[in-house]
């Protein structure tokens, strides 16, 4: 039988889980101090504030950051099933205020049978409708799939542009969109798509203390080597649906943990910082 004090591993409870009250045997022991746990809650600082010196962007905590998602997301791509450049602008379009899982249900069908730019430019918007129903916000969808589908036909030949500028003349094409479809298509890397996702956890991780989508865009270009541009966003997204569940974060199982001081982790081995707000 073990000697001494008996302590048990943290639960995966939260943060505030408290080990167990020491169990002593009745046996005289020599006084030893307990092996440390791999991994111990940590505790809130009084203030909650970011400690001096310390700096969330700089160049090899982004690096960490970036290596431990490409071992924990390695090869991903875009969750939006697609053929072509228009299927994967359509199927972009379409996840707004929508899962991915549900856009993939839908756009099979939709593409069968309308194949091209050309038969969506035909429609009109109230004969698109019913199909894409179920992707909620289906009436201003189908206004800007059908409007898309005109601007690419009578502007740009039936092809998609590879271009931001003439992207972003085409309706329901804004930068996100945009984003998505150069860089999971054409693999260009004009910039970073910012979703749900990207939004919140980067500022969990403290990569950028704005909540606008295009400041955050520009905070997130300005620190992020660019041919990691469109994997981040990839990787930061599947993390997001995985891991960093925005009502309640499985921080125990995140490869991010002992580098994230978000304030809404439900667990942690390290300081929370009050100011790293999703």
């Amino acid at each position: 039988m073990a000697r001494g004090q008996i302590t048990r591993q943290p639960s995966k409870a939260g943060r505030h889980d408290k080990p167990a009250k020491a169990v002593t045997l009745n046996v005289k022991v020599k006084a030893s101090t307990p092996a440390k746990l791999a991994k111990a809650p940590a505790k809130k600082s009084a203030s909650g504030a970011v400690p001096k010196g310390y700096n969330p962007i700089a160049p090899e905590r982004v690096q960490e950051i970036l290596k431990r998602l490409e071992a924990t997301y390695p090869g991903v791509k875009c969750a939006l099933h697609h053929h072509n450049a228009w299927e994967l602008l359509v199927a972009t379009i379409l996840s707004a205020q929508c899962t991915d899982v549900r856009v993939n249900m839908v756009t099979p069908e939709l593409f069968r049978k309308y194949p091209t730019p050309q038969a969506f430019a035909g429609l009109k918007p109230e004969q698109l409708e019913p199909d894409i129903r179920s992707t909620g916000f289906f009436r201003n969808k189908a206004k800007s799939i059908v409007g898309a589908a005109k601007v690419i036909v009578n502007d740009f030949g039936g092809e998609v542009p590879n271009e931001m500028d003439k992207l972003l003349t085409v309706p329901g094409a804004a930068r996100k969109t945009a984003n998505v479809v150069l860089g999971s298509w054409f693999g260009i890397a004009a910039g970073v798509v910012v979703d749900t996702h990207v939004h919140r956890i980067s500022r969990r991780l403290e990569l950028t203390k704005n909540n606008d989508p295009k400041t955050i865009e520009q905070d997130l270009m300005k620190i992020l080597p660019r041919d990691r541009w469109i994997n981040f966003s990839h990787e930061i997204i599947h993390h997001g649906r995985a891991i960093c569940i925005a009502r309640k974060p499985k921080c125990v199982d995140c490869s991010l943990e002992n580098i994230c001081h978000a304030a809404d982790k439900t667990w942690s081995t390290v300081e929370i910082h009050k100011s790293a707000q999703p």
